[in-house]
């Protein structure tokens, strides 16, 4: 069982999150916090100065926190083997970077046009972990969840509760919620969506159809 969940792309991507987090923590054992956070992280002035444009990739593997990361791959692990079933491996892994990247890019340009919040720091997996809602919220939208693993509601009505709901709680309680990036993998997994919907309009509707149980 072990080896199925690691071999599938969910575990492997779980597995990569969690090896990274191990990594960065011992280089700031090791280096200052401020330079290896600098190496990973991404960050809208460092950015549009054209340097560490890896950070575009590196940033969605790396966590502030064990609770940060926690709570990204315990989501990861429910919507992502899910996700993977649906629609398979490759479409799964390309929706999965692409919601990431276009994450990190929204969070840029936001931060850009904005004017705000150019040096701050964005890091974590879940603008990947919001496309892959996105999508479910457009295929399967009656599909039953756990919103906070407590509260039940259908698929579309918990990615916007999600959406808005820690965007709230971010302005309330000031707590640095990447909440642009987040929307930014939101679009994409509900663009994702409806472009699958009209390709494939049948089985999408089927699909819609049984997870309205």
């Amino acid at each position: 069982m072990v080896y199925k969940k690691i071999s599938s792309y969910t575990g492997a991507l779980i597995a990569a999150n969690v090896i990274a987090f191990v990594f960065v923590f011992v280089l700031m054992g090791i280096f200052s916090d401020s330079a290896v956070i600098s190496y990973v992280a991404l960050m809208p002035s460092v950015i549009l100065s054209g340097s560490n444009l890896w950070t575009f990739v590196s940033s969605m593997f790396m966590h502030a926190g064990l609770g940060h990361l926690f709570v990204n791959m315990v989501s990861l692990m429910f919507i992502g083997s899910f996700v993977e079933k649906l629609i398979g491996k490759k479409r799964f892994l390309g929706l999965y970077f692409a919601g990431g990247l276009f994450a990190g890019i929204f969070f840029v340009l936001v931060a850009l046009v904005s004017g705000t919040d150019m040096n701050v720091y964005a890091v974590g997996a879940s603008g990947a972990i919001f496309a892959l809602g996105g999508l479910l919220a457009v295929l399967t939208p009656r599909l039953p969840v756990l919103v906070f693993f407590v509260i039940p509601m259908p698929m579309w009505a918990a990615m916007g509760v999600l959406m808005f709901g820690l965007w709230a709680l971010s302005l309330g309680l000031g707590l640095p919620i990447g909440n642009t990036a987040h929307f930014g993998g939101l679009i994409i997994g509900v663009g994702y969506g409806f472009y699958l919907k009209r390709k494939y309009p049948r089985k999408t509707r089927l699909i819609r159809r049984y997870f309205a149980r």
